[in-house]
């Protein structure tokens, strides 16, 4: 990367992104042991296994790691502390976004929520998802290897998906995922989608392990405990543009606290997360020189990448035409990976 400081769209991760390989990231990344320990004083008060134990654990288990009350709040620490190795030398933040659970890291990193509020309202609700666990997902592409949109095959996907919750089944579309499709429905739904569809690339249907039917009307009890339990006063005006899961851009200055927290327990709980649509808007709003997926993991990068290519933004067509980009201009650094990060931090 060039010495002239480059502007950038930072983007937060959600669910699925604390694996094996990123145990331990947090004792290894996460600078700011003081608002570490108050995470882990936050979590100790209700109860539950503290940040730095989970992180430390001698092995990666998926039964305890990947909890919705435990998942969240690790990816919602090891983002949070990337957003705050950005060197400022190095880079200008324009705006923020994230992929569902990440847009409550989003709101912490643009400054709509303080640390410790982010963490609550992260920490709330992946407890809530986790008690109810109403439902599941799963994902499936719409594209192919090369990544060239087919927006006829995607069609066809959503209309099995409506063909199937119009049956004594629920699914619906849970997050538009730049070339996948992760799906939200009860059992018998998500059954009657696997039996339907082809298996893709040795692994697609596949279900999500300890997710519930995240952005569905399933979600709609988790949403009213939410909104009970976390007050509009945790809100405050953002310092960045923050870009939610409809593409919708809060500015600096100019927020409706109500709408901001209406939405952020509302709308963003039961309904279509468009992650696809976000960078869209991200890019053309913005027209950064960079997007920068913080850590915890790698896994986003490429749902960038295809979020980019749908919105033919700068002439990325497929898969081919995204890597000779990024190999003569990178455009996306993936925190998680050392040799990107150490570009950015």
């Amino acid at each position: 990367m060039s010495s002239a400081k480059k502007t950038a769209v930072v983007i937060c991760p959600g669910r699925g992104t604390y694996n094996k390989p990123e145990l331990g990231v947090l004792g290894r990344q996460f600078t700011d042991k003081t608002l570490l320990a108050r995470f882990d004083e936050m979590r100790r008060a209700q109860g539950q296994d503290t940040l730095s134990e989970l992180d430390s654990a001698k092995r990666y288990s998926i039964a305890k790691h990947t909890r919705g009350d435990n998942a969240s709040a690790l990816i919602y620490a090891a983002t949070f502390g990337d957003f705050r190795a950005i060197d400022p030398e190095k880079v200008e933040v324009v705006a923020v976004t994230g992929n569902s659970m990440g847009w409550y890291s989003a709101l912490a990193c643009s400054g709509a929520l303080s640390a410790e509020d982010g963490f609550e309202v992260v920490n709330t609700m992946g407890t809530l998802m986790q008690e109810y666990m109403i439902g599941g997902q799963l994902v499936y592409p719409f594209m192919d290897t090369d990544w060239h949109p087919d927006q006829t095959r995607k069609a066809e996907l959503l209309a099995l998906v409506d063909s199937i919750n119009s049956t004594k089944a629920t699914l619906a579309l849970s997050i538009d995922l730049g070339g996948m499709l992760v799906l939200a429905g009860d059992d018998v739904g998500l059954t009657a989608f696997e039996k339907a569809v082809p298996v893709v690339q040795e692994r697609f249907p596949m279900r999500l392990a300890n997710h519930a039917g995240f952005h569905s009307h399933l979600q709609a009890p988790v949403a009213a405990q939410g909104s009970a339990h976390l007050n509009v006063d945790l809100f405050q005006q953002p310092d960045l543009p923050v870009i939610d899961g409809r593409g919708q851009i809060w500015w600096p200055g100019s927020c409706d606290l109500n709408a901001l927290w209406d939405y952020t327990l509302g709308h963003q709980v039961t309904e279509t997360y468009d992650f696809t649509h976000a960078i869209a808007q991200a890019a053309r709003e913005f027209a950064p020189d960079l997007f920068i997926v913080t850590g915890p993991g790698t896994t986003l990068g490429g749902a960038v990448a295809q979020s980019l290519i749908v919105a033919n933004w700068a002439g990325l067509s497929d898969k081919s035409r995204f890597q000779s980009h990024q190999n003569s201009t990178p455009i996306l650094f993936s925190m998680g990976m050392e040799d990107q990060r150490k570009l950015v931090t």
